[in-house]
């Protein structure tokens, strides 16, 4: 169930009403440079084998004549299963071709131990396939799995994964094992990339960046409209630019990391220090910040400093149009916005400058859509 086997003009046609549909046959040719001709004999295919379907005539259209007729993507043709992994929590969501989701779940993890995040992992696609009315076989095409770290979708293997204390492990072999479904596995800030390039706020832009802001700093980049994975599975990641200025220790064993000071465990810690409240959260901080605690407000100040650091740098490395904040962290944006973009201007060299920076908070299942945006993408932009 693959569109490898589909000439290039018919793979560029469904890629086009994906991201932009329904469209009629003129519109895709516009968007795709087809002509009219060539556009009816790319869907041909596509039409009989269910990969797309024809709408009718667009609202609003007169009935004389011969009426444009809409085409859409097939969205019931495949369904994936995306499941992002967090320390302590597993997020599963099913979706559609389309990635928009049909069913979701949550399950806490008692233990990181790679055998028994496996065994969570293949409980919690039971309980998805059930809800989403999928257990029959073959009802899942395909399972993608997230998770943060150094992670090599091509292999299947994450190299390293700080939070849970992970090295060279086989997931995607072990999961498909575990479930009897193909997996892939991604970086989930990059699978987070995928899911807005083809469905959010990166449609339509020939470059753009997601910065996320959580108990990591990660970054995921789309240019030219693919998503770079880096010759070794690395790429994008802002969080290990160094920055200087403290001595406190990244998870990756080096000191002066963005990550370091910019993270949300690092503003916790910094907080603590600045009040001498060892038990101090980061809910309780961003009270104080809020409350004009000089201390704590400064601590906010400097992440919010560090962050417009690496966006800058982000900007002058690759131009994008457009720069996504997102995560957790972004809870408190407003207590370091200031300091960053006012960082970033001046930081930003000539017209990059000039590059939007939106803020977009995406809860956790949005992050297990984006495993389940890239199993989908392996079906219909397969040589990404």
């Amino acid at each position: 169930m693959s569109l490898a086997d589909q000439p290039p003009a018919a793979v560029l046609v469904f890629q086009t009403l994906l991201a932009y549909g329904p469209l009629t046959r003129a519109e895709i040719g516009r968007r795709t440079g087809l002509s009219g001709g060539a556009v009816t004999k790319a869907a041909t295919p596509l039409l009989a084998d269910g990969w797309i379907t024809e709408l009718g005539r667009p609202s609003g259209e007169r009935a004389n004549g011969r009426p444009p007729t809409l085409i859409a993507v097939h969205a019931e043709r495949a369904r994936f299963v995306g499941v992002k992994v967090t320390g302590d929590e597993l997020i599963g969501v099913v979706t559609d071709l389309t990635a928009q989701p049909l069913a979701s779940r949550r399950a806490s993890l008692d233990s990181r131990d790679v055998g028994t995040v496996v065994l969570a992992i293949a409980r919690l696609i039971t309980q998805l396939r059930s809800a989403a009315g999928a257990e029959e076989d073959g009802a899942i095409h395909s399972v993608g799995v997230t998770i943060s770290g150094d992670v090599d979708g091509q292999t299947g293997i994450v190299h390293f994964s700080p939070f849970l204390n992970w090295r060279r492990v086989p997931l995607a072999q072990l999961v498909e094992s575990a479930t009897g479904i193909p997996t892939v596995i991604e970086n989930d800030v990059r699978a987070l990339t995928v899911a807005e390039q083809w469905f959010g706020a990166g449609v339509g832009l020939s470059s753009f960046a997601l910065v996320t802001v959580g108990a990591g700093i990660g970054c995921g980049l789309s240019i030219g409209g693919r998503v770079v994975s880096g010759a070794h599975g690395v790429s994008g990641e802002v969080g290990h630019l160094p920055v200087g200025g403290t001595d406190r220790t990244c998870t990756c064993g080096n000191t002066g990391c963005v990550e370091t000071v910019a993270s949300t465990h690092a503003i916790t810690e910094q907080a603590r220090r600045a009040t001498g409240n060892p038990a101090l959260t980061m809910e309780e901080a961003v009270r104080l910040a809020h409350a004009d605690d000089t201390a704590v407000r400064a601590v906010f100040s400097r992440a919010g400093q560090v962050m417009g650091l690496a966006m800058a740098s982000v900007a002058n490395l690759i131009g994008p149009e457009r720069i996504i904040i997102s995560g957790e962290g972004v809870a408190s944006y407003d207590l370091f916005a200031d300091q960053l973009r006012q960082t970033f201007a001046a930081h930003a060299f000539g017209a990059a400058a000039d590059c939007a920076i939106e803020v977009r908070p995406l809860p956790f299942e949005e992050w297990a859509r984006g495993g389940a945006a890239v199993a989908a993408q392996r079906v219909f932009a397969p040589s990404k």
